[in-house]
């Protein structure tokens, strides 16, 4: 999988992945229950992440390597880069035969994700962005929403985040929309297209990785839910869950959670 710069070859390895996703999607894969009550995950998944592996490690054997399908190894903390994947994000969703699934490949320097990708076979969006570039929808250049009013305001976001606990006061009235890839999730609140994206759950780096890259150069803010910037290749890769949304609207979200338990 030759190319000359990291986003290239992450875009390039996602539309790689599409082509194996899109052999096994509505067309009953096998599934297995992973331990420890972490979901599902098909052929696919381990098709798609052996190949990014073999691929994308062949063309940058320094960089480290974190896949929700890979046993963790914790010698990519000594890599100045790491790869991040998720194979396929919304596995639940491709089982179903749910058309919201995406394939996620980030690449982190010393900790600050700097190439991402997020590609939606079954739509054929491309969503690229690096630390050099703006982000992008399929090369055309996108932006986070300038809203600035929290009423009324469209958010990403589990119908278990809007529970009055999780809130100062109650619920803000948000306009709440779902879609089950939280790579997905983000690369939309990078468009625009819904103001903000939130999850008040723990998130696995791989999750979103890219989308916090894809926000960010769109001119939107991706924080965990205290405000702290996000930070990758964690001993444990988990982030206290993820707030993104235009500059204007993050810190009104902010300022109305709740202090974390």
């Amino acid at each position: 999988m030759p190319a000359t710069d990291d986003l290239t070859l992450l875009s390039d390895a996602a539309l790689a992945a599409a082509k194996i996703g899109k052999r096994y999607f509505q067309s009953d894969p096998e599934v297995w229950d992973k331990s420890g009550g972490q979901g599902p995950v098909t052929q696919a998944d381990l098709e798609i992440d052996t190949m990014l592996r073999q691929e994308l490690s062949a063309a940058r054997p320094d960089y480290g390597w974190l896949s929700e399908e890979t046993e963790d190894d914790s010698a990519r903390q000594e890599a100045e880069r790491v790869f991040i994947v998720d194979p396929i994000d919304g596995t639940r969703a491709f089982i179903a035969g749910e058309r919201s699934w995406s394939h996620s490949l980030a690449i982190a320097e010393r900790g600050e994700v700097i190439a991402a990708a997020v590609y939606v076979p079954m739509m054929d969006r491309l969503y690229t962005a690096s630390n050099s570039d703006v982000s992008r929808l399929n090369g055309t250049p996108i932006e986070s929403s300038k809203r600035l009013q929290i009423e009324d305001a469209t958010v990403l976001a589990a119908k278990s985040n809007m529970k009055p606990e999780h809130w100062l006061h109650g619920a803000p009235p948000l306009k709440r929309h779902f879609r089950p890839s939280l790579a997905y999730r983000l690369s939309l609140a990078a468009q625009g297209r819904f103001d903000a994206m939130l999850t008040l759950r723990p998130c696995w780096e791989w999750d979103i990785a890219a989308g916090e890259l894809l926000v960010r150069k769109a001119g939107g803010t991706a924080t965990d839910m205290t405000g702290k910037p996000l930070r990758f290749n964690n001993a444990m890769p988990q982030t206290l869950g993820c707030v993104a949304a235009g500059a204007g609207l993050h810190p009104q979200i902010l300022g109305r959670l709740a202090p974390p338990r």
